[in-house]
């Protein structure tokens, strides 16, 4: 049978019976860890019990896991192997499972030899076991029953009125067990309990796995949709613009045609009219048609001439496409964003409340100061050599730097900006109570201002007037800022390939945040 097969395949050659607590050689061959210790004790060299191997030291024995994991799973679906692994030594005509072990008698004893067998306290019973060496006195060869706590070992009773024990704390090994048992109960209460905490969060990384793939499987089809869509409506463009291509091209290669005809036609007429010139007979001459020559002095039948590709025409035909693509891309994807962002907060609010949200910032030319452009669109300043004639107030600064309209008192919100590739600008954001004359009044040099400097090939974080030197080359003009204001959170971005991750703040914001730029001599940032 498959089973006795498989038995056989995990037993102990030493002891007969199924592994516990297996252990491989170096050469590859397993047994029980006691029984081969056991079996190297009563030996003067080490060696393996099978192959012979000799080893100059006692190998390190590595608990074989795959192996202990085979023989219990085998002995819970084979209960009654465990039975019969050691069989009672006096039941000769058949193999009775032994109950019980004597460790004075070194057998093994089955039900019905256990209820004839000595009650003297000398016959000590355990656990059926063929290891009685181990349990015995190396001295006196007498069972161990005592324990010695001041050398922390179990010794026998000679050994207390003989040996070297007489004057040391011994106790039972029952009574001795028992304080080493408390603490075992400790520990497996503190496992219990952090097994159960442990099971608590597989179970909820099950569940988050299951609804991830329910999610899943709409995302991947709605996706899959869009794309199809989106490369549908490119395939319909490109259509368009290379069949505007290939129409202009064809009415060149029309006119193309047209003017070689005309050109056969031409040169027919001046044969004849050559030929005419050329006739002695003036009869002949005078009866010619005077169309041959009379149309050749009149209008210009040349056709319509082309002055290459029409490429303005091709350019809205791409544009317009695109646009449309644009458009229906923008509302598919807000759709498709919204009921996802739905799907997902009702099983996980943790990753609905990680979204940030674009925001829409635009400066405020009352606190620019008056050597600072700002363009039409509020979106963009630069650098000025002359300054303006702005009225002097309270909020404007004194120094090349500007305020957002709006300001940002909670949630998460993000934002694009693009600098100078050279010179000296700082972006990032500021209470409104910040100073506006002097160096205090400088982003990053007071506690009311957090800002990224781009200085030449140098990143700096500035707050407080301290300054954190950035391990980074400015590799890209673009740079993306995140705010969470409850977390206490702003973060930059350098939005190249791939996107750097440059610096975060981390405090606690106590007043509104307004967007704040400062740019230096002949440099501009645009939001």
């Amino acid at each position: 049978m498959a089973s006795d097969d498989l038995k056989r395949d995990i037993s102990c050659s030493i002891c007969l019976s199924i592994y516990t607590d297996p252990v491989t050689l170096t050469c590859g061959h397993s047994f029980c860890r006691v029984c081969i210790t056991t079996a190297w004790d009563n030996q003067r060299e080490y060696c393996c019990p099978e192959c012979r191997q000799r080893f100059r030291r006692q190998p390190e024995l590595n608990r074989n896991l795959r192996l202990c994991n085979i023989a219990e799973h085998f002995l819970i679906a084979h209960p009654e192997q465990e039975k019969t692994g050691i069989s009672c030594t006096y039941c000769l005509s058949s193999s009775i499972p032994a109950t019980k072990t004597c460790l004075h008698c070194e057998a093994s004893l089955c039900d019905n030899h256990l209820r004839v067998h000595s009650q003297s306290p000398d016959h000590v019973l355990t656990k059926p076991t063929t290891s009685f060496e181990k349990r015995k006195c190396k001295f006196h060869k007498k069972i161990l029953e005592y324990y010695c706590t001041d050398d922390a070992v179990c010794i026998c009773a000679l050994c207390i009125l003989e040996g070297g024990h007489r004057v040391h704390q011994v106790h039972s090994l029952q009574e001795a067990s028992e304080p080493k048992k408390e603490k075992m109960r400790q520990t497996l209460d503190t496992l219990t309990s952090k097994k159960k905490k442990t099971d608590r969060k597989l179970l909820n990384l099950l569940e988050l796995r299951r609804n991830m793939q329910e999610q899943g499987i709409d995302i991947r089809e709605r996706a899959t949709t869009l794309i199809k869509e989106i490369k549908e409506q490119l395939e319909a463009v490109e259509k368009q613009v290379l069949g505007e291509i290939s129409r202009q091209e064809e009415l060149v290669s029309d006119l193309i045609r047209k003017l070689e005809d005309q050109t056969l036609e031409l040169s027919s007429r001046m044969d004849h009219i050559e030929e005419l010139c050329n006739m002695a007979d003036p009869y002949t001459v005078l009866q010619a048609q005077d169309s041959l020559y009379c149309e050749a002095e009149g209008g210009d039948n040349e056709p319509h001439s082309v002055g290459g590709l029409d490429v303005s025409l091709i350019s809205d035909t791409l544009q317009a496409g695109l646009v449309d693509i644009v458009s229906s891309l923008n509302k598919l994807l807000h759709e498709s964003k919204v009921s996802a962002m739905l799907q997902i907060a009702e099983t996980s609010s943790d990753i609905f409340q990680d979204v940030y949200m674009a925001s829409d910032v635009l400066l405020d030319v009352n606190t620019a100061a008056t050597n600072v452009a700002i363009s039409a669109d509020l979106k963009a300043l630069s650098w000025l050599e002359v300054n303006q004639s702005w009225p002097e107030t309270p909020e404007r600064f004194h120094d090349c730097q500007v305020l957002s309209v709006g300001c940002f008192s909670s949630g998460r919100h993000y934002w694009e900006v693009e600098v100078s590739r050279s010179g000296n600008s700082v972006v990032g954001m500021a209470y409104l109570s910040i100073n506006r004359k002097g160096r205090q009044s400088l982003i990053g040099c007071n506690n009311k201002s957090w800002g990224l400097r781009r200085w030449w090939n140098q990143c700096l974080a500035v707050h407080d007037c301290k300054t954190i030197r950035l391990d980074h080359k400015p590799s890209s003009q673009r740079l993306r800022i995140y705010l969470d204001y409850e977390a206490g959170q702003l973060s930059f971005y350098e939005m190249g390939n791939p996107i750097k991750h440059l610096h975060t703040f981390t405090t606690t914001f106590t007043e509104p945040l307004y967007v704040a730029c400062g740019i230096g001599r002949k440099t501009w940032v645009r939001l």
